[in-house]
């Protein structure tokens, strides 16, 4: 499908692994002016390394996007170096998990900058300058941690869901100045946090990681874990004009592994 976004400008955060990379790559091969956006610069380059030749060399941001200041700043450099910013694609920070047990205070601080406050900081700084031109499509890649409670991802979960209400609350403030917020919810996805998760609940539960997995993997009608590729596809669309008339949507993207309206 040809999704109508070459020369397009869009920022992904996050950009330099997981599903972060993989809607960058996919934007680039699409055309699209990509900036990518990550703390760290020597995984950025290995990140345009990777995506290869494209139309457009995709131009690199280091940000620590929980600072509000580095946030603003990463938007004033895309624009100045760019242009005005077409899309945003969110998907920096993870929360990382932990079995109850092991939860303080400083816990549950972590996984809000980790997960909410790093969209939320970008997401603020270019949602204004979209509204202010009258266009533009916002895609957050949040998680179905924050529907459903599992014991190893309380805090993450938790953020996450903090983070679907700003995204359909934003969506109807912005909605009438034309630009387009919704957001995907992945389940279990083939990138390096899925061990992490699997080591926690390990811990938790004294199974080995690799059996979790397969039990895991037998609970999803797919009866597989999803890729980045096909995150990547799905937001593609939304950022797209394929869906011109979407916004305030939830996508979960989980091989139907949970029954949730």
């Amino acid at each position: 499908m040809n999704f109508g976004l070459r020369d397009r400008i869009a920022v992904v955060t996050g950009a330099s692994m997981g599903i972060g990379f993989a809607c960058a790559q996919a934007l680039a091969r699409e055309g699209a002016r990509v900036a990518l956006v990550s703390r760290s610069r020597a995984n950025l380059d290995a990140a345009v390394a990777r995506i290869g030749d494209c139309v457009h060399r995709p131009a690199v941001f280091v940000a620590d996007l929980c600072d509000p200041a580095q946030a603003q700043a990463m938007v004033e450099g895309v624009e100045t170096a760019l242009g005005p910013i077409d899309v945003l694609i969110n998907s920096a920070g993870a929360a990382k998990r932990y079995p109850p047990g092991e939860l303080d205070a400083q816990a549950w601080h972590d996984a809000m900058d980790a997960k909410f406050f790093s969209c939320i900081h970008p997401l603020d700084a270019i949602v204004k300058r979209m509204a202010a031109r009258g266009r533009g499509a916002v895609v957050n890649i949040i998680g179905m941690g924050g529907k459903i409670g599992r014991p190893v991802h309380i805090p993450g979960g938790a953020a996450n869901a903090a983070l679907m209400l700003a995204t359909t609350g934003l969506a109807a403030a912005y909605g009438p100045q034309g630009v387009r917020i919704n957001a995907i919810n992945p389940g279990g996805t083939l990138t390096g946090r899925v061990r992490e998760g699997l080591d926690a609940e390990a811990r938790m539960t004294g199974l080995g990681p690799d059996e979790i997995l397969a039990r895991q993997q037998a609970r999803i009608p797919l009866r597989r874990l999803g890729t980045p590729e096909e995150v990547a596809q799905v937001a593609l669309f939304l950022a797209s004009a394929q869906a011109s008339y979407v916004t305030g949507a939830i996508v979960p993207m989980d091989g139907g592994a949970a029954s949730v309206i």
